[in-house]
Parts: structure tokens; C-alpha cells; sequence
């Protein structure tokens, strides 16, 4: 188990640094000390202008036609106010975007489709932990409108720069308007969503070993008797089932109802993405089932291990409770009792209290609870 994650982690930093779902990159705005990360037009599926300004695109796309795509990184209320004003963004959408912390859902704001994605980051670590953080999460969200997309990053993952790029390598797709971009993001995230679920599955994996294995003394291993590291492994698939499930609703919506600011072709492709989630969602719960049963199992091997101590504590205890009753009795000082007066009285009784006790010690032997 140790070589296949020290494999992985091998693996997946040069695996994003290319086209992977989530880069650790730091986003470069346009401009210094500004949230925009990139602004662009787009017509006909390939980018005719570079740096822009928000106003300076939307201008362009009145003028000419297309669309614009506006990437922001955590922007304030100040940096987002005068973009919200050139789209024409609702104040409720404008506030959950600035302020983050949303759960996924697909709101429509008139002639706006308001998107949020929580995207889910795994974090590689030697050996899992019962304070080891597994997942971590951000957030995308998307203004969808008809000649624009306005994308607002929260967190250092689910960098959107290499997504661009491969829109941009595909003018036919692109073509499609702001939807395709839409449905690239949710393919994006989903597509996190399926390689945090293999690692965490190797985790899971990890921990299950480690419960059911069993040491030279037929019981379970110390590190597998630590429910700590099983209550946190539960914690973060939990904090993963929060992202995931309640995504199913919105990619349902965009792949099922018919929608004027989504491109009928791109609407099959939701599809697809809304297919790829209900298997990660299944495997997730089955991972919050899975993890119960461990923790249930690693508890009733501590129960076990406790009932095997207290027989061996109580067979002890009745051993050694009869040279303390013999002793007892003797020690009594009456005058008339049994083999006072004989020689050999004081090693009878020694040699009855040690072939009793062995007699006691063989019964419990031959009944397992020595």
C-alpha cells in the first residue's frame, strides 16, 4: 500500500501541471493588484482580443458579436461591484459569489443562470492520520448569460487557466457559446470529483487492512485499534458528500430541461456529466457505509480484547484467591484446628494450595481463558 501511494503522489504533481483538473498554480491577474485572472472574446470559437477590460469586452460584444469570458480569483465587493453592474447581475447571486461558502446549486436570475460547483482537492499525505486532512475544497462559480460567462474562484485549487487553453485548442466546441464553457467547468469538477474518490478509496483500502489484520497474537493490530483515524477519514468523505451530492439537482436541470441560455448540442454533454456524478455520489455514500462498518468492527475488536483481559484477570484472581482463603483460615489462631500439631502439616498445606491452583490454572487453560 505504501509504494502505490508514494507511486501516486510521484505521479499526479506532474499530471497537473499539464491538463489536470485541479492546478495549484497561482492565479496571474491582468492587471496588478486586480481579482481579474483573464478577459477575453471569443467569436466564431477563437479568442480575438487579449487583456481586456470587463467594459472594454462587453463593448466589443455588442459592437461585433460572440462572447465575453470574465475570470475572477476572490474578488472583494468593491473589485465585483462594477463588473456586476456592466453584466447586469443580480444582488443576491452577486453577494454569494463575494462572500463564498455556498453550497452547489443552478439559480436563474432573469436572463442569467447563476451556477456554483464546490471543486475537491486530495491531499497527499505519508500516512493517514487521525488529524491528516484528506480532502480540500473551493469553489467555481459561474454567471451564464447570453453573449457571457463571469467565473468567480474561491481557494488555491480548481485553477480554470489550463481549461481555457484546451477550449481555445477547440474553436468548434467553443463555438457554442458561453454554455460550452458551462458545461467544460462542470466536466472540469466532476472530473476532480472521480480522481479524489480513487484516492480516497486507497485510504479507505489503507484502513480496512489495518482493522482486520492481525498481529502474532491473532488480535488486531495497534495501529488499526486507533478509531481516531477512522472518525477523520469519516469526517472528510463527509465534507467530499457535501460537495458532490448536492450537485445532482442543478447537472440534472441542465441535462433534462430545456433552457434558452443553454445550446441544445451542448445540453447532451450535461448528460454525460450529470451520469459521471451519480457514480461518484453512490460511491461516496458507499464510502460513508463502508466506514461505519469499519469503525463498528474496530470497536467490537476493542470490545473483544477487553473481555479477553478480564478473563485472564479473573482466572488469575480465582487462582490466587485460594492460597488467600487457605491462609485466611489458618491465620485464624484458633486452638483446636486441623493439623496444628503435625510435622508435616505445614508443607501438606503448601503442597494442597499448589495442586489445587494448578488444577484451577488447567481448567481455565483448557477452556481458552488462559
Amino acid at each position: 500500500m505504501s509504494v502505490i501511494r508514494d507511486l501516486r503522489a510521484a505521479v499526479r504533481p506532474s499530471r497537473r501541471r499539464d491538463d489536470a483538473p485541479y492546478s495549484c498554480e497561482k492565479p496571474v491577474p491582468v492587471c496588478p493588484n486586480s481579482a481579474i485572472v483573464d478577459c477575453g472574446v471569443y467569436r466564431e470559437g477563437r479568442r480575438v482580443s487579449r487583456h481586456l477590460s470587463p467594459a472594454e469586452a462587453m463593448a466589443s460584444v455588442r459592437a461585433d458579436g460572440g462572447f465575453a469570458w470574465i475570470g475572477l480569483h476572490e474578488p472583494s465587493e468593491a473589485e465585483f461591484a462594477g463588473i456586476a453592474q456592466e453584466f447586469g447581475l443580480h444582488p443576491l447571486a452577486v453577494e454569494d459569489a463575494v462572500h463564498a461558502h455556498q453550497r452547489p446549486k443552478l439559480e436563474r436570475y432573469d436572463d442569467t443562470l447563476f451556477t456554483v460547483f464546490k471543486t475537491v482537492h486530495y491531499v497527499e499525505h505519508a500516512e493517514l492520520t487521525a488529524t491528516s486532512e484528506v480532502v480540500e475544497t473551493g469553489e467555481v462559480m459561474c454567471f451564464t448569460g447570453r453573449n457571457f460567462i463571469v467565473t468567480v474562484r474561491h481557494g488555491g485549487q480548481g485553477s480554470l487557466r489550463a481549461l481555457r487553453h484546451r477550449l481555445q485548442d477547440d474553436p468548434e466546441l467553443l463555438a457554442k457559446g458561453p454554455s460550452a464553457v458551462l458545461h467544460a467547468i462542470a466536466d472540469q469538477v466532476v472530473d476532480g470529483y472521480i480522481a479524489v474518490a480513487g484516492a480516497v478509496q486507497d485510504d479507505i483500502d489503507e484502513v480496512e487492512i489495518d482493522v482486520f489484520s492481525s498481529g502474532s497474537d491473532g488480535r488486531g493490530s495497534a495501529k488499526g485499534g486507533d478509531a481516531g483515524r477512522i472518525y477523520q477519514l469519516k469526517r472528510e468523505v463527509l465534507e467530499f458528500k457535501r460537495a458532490v451530492s448536492p450537485l445532482l439537482r442543478p447537472m440534472q436541470l441542465l441535462s433534462e430541461r430545456p433552457m434558452r441560455l443553454v445550446d441544445a448540442d451542448i445540453q447532451k454533454y450535461f448528460r454525460d456529466v450529470a451520469d459521471h456524478l451519480a457514480r461518484v455520489n453512490e460511491q461516496v455514500l458507499s464510502f460513508d457505509d463502508l466506514l461505519n462498518s469499519i469503525l463498528q468492527a474496530n470497536l467490537a475488536q476493542a470490545t473483544v480484547a477487553q473481555n479477553e483481559d478480564m478473563r485472564k484477570i479473573t482466572s488469575w484472581a480465582a487462582i490466587f484467591a485460594v492460597p488467600t482463603m487457605i491462609a485466611g483460615i489458618y491465620g485464624m489462631n484458633f486452638t483446636f484446628m486441623p493439623e496444628l500439631k503435625w510435622k508435616y502439616g505445614y508443607p501438606a498445606v503448601l503442597l494442597v494450595t499448589v495442586a489445587i491452583c494448578c488444577g484451577i490454572h488447567r481448567g481455565f487453560k483448557r477452556n481458552g481463558w488462559l
